[in-house]
């Protein structure tokens, strides 16, 4: 892992050696960083402080915590803040969706899928605005699913995607948008409602990538390990082409 600061000259710095990132999630107001690396794809959690001692050059804070014991093996990560007061790590399985409390350490099952027959494709875990960091909307397979962080169902609706996505992501307009080989599909995050769709000019695999600003950043897959990036400008409310 590394980090970029640019005043003036930039300058790179190295925090982490030897350790490859799946995924990386970052609550700053809460000085932590949540990671699936490694070999074993152990969920490790940073201290902010930590790594910005290692560009300073100062010691004395405490650095990660790592859970190498889980039943079932992290594919996505993310972390919610309960009213305030409580932090939780977030993870998804090929099993189904997992709570684990900072604080006691205790790991929770927070949503099993019916289908036990299946196996889980996590995309996506979003923490919904204004429920106190309490309510998520789980995205798997080509459906999603309202629960508390409990495991208590909130909404009696599913999401339904027109076809099962290759990634979902959370962005900015109050939307989630689901990359499927045929389309992209932009719905409703609170009621799964469709609210656009873009249609591929040929089938092919998508990733998203990051927001930044006004815009979304997603990749294709190509023979030979090459990908070629595209980006998507967002108008809010509304969602113009890529």
């Amino acid at each position: 892992m590394f980090a970029e600061i640019k005043i003036g000259i930039t300058t790179v710095y190295q925090l982490i050696t030897r350790r490859r990132f799946e995924q990386i999630s970052v609550l700053e107001g809460q000085n932590i960083l949540v990671t699936i690396s490694g070999r074993k794809r152990r969920i490790r959690v940073y201290y902010l402080s930590w790594l910005k001692q290692k560009i300073l050059r100062t010691e004395g804070v405490s650095g990660v915590e790592a859970f190498s014991q889980l039943a079932h093996l992290p594919l996505i990560v993310d972390l919610t803040v309960e009213e305030n007061a409580r932090l939780k790590v977030l993870y998804g399985s090929r099993e189904g969706f997992h709570a684990i409390d900072l604080d006691s350490g205790s790991i929770d099952d927070i949503y099993t899928p019916p289908n036990t027959e299946t196996a889980v494709s996590p995309h996506c875990i979003v923490i919904l605005p204004n429920t106190n960091g309490m309510q998520l909307l789980l995205c798997y397979n080509n459906e999603g699913v309202y629960v508390t962080t409990y495991g208590k169902a909130t909404k009696n609706v599913f999401l339904q995607w027109g076809e099962t996505p290759s990634s979902v992501a959370y962005i900015s307009t109050g939307q989630i948008m689901g990359w499927g080989n045929k389309a992209i599909e932009i719905r409703s995050v609170e009621t799964g409602h469709l609210d656009g769709v873009f249609m591929h000019k040929k089938a092919q695999k998508l990733k998203f990538l990051c927001e930044r600003n006004d815009k979304v950043f997603f990749s294709s897959a190509k023979g030979g390990g090459s990908c070629q990036i595209y980006f998507m400008t967002l108008n809010k409310p509304g969602l113009s082409n890529w």
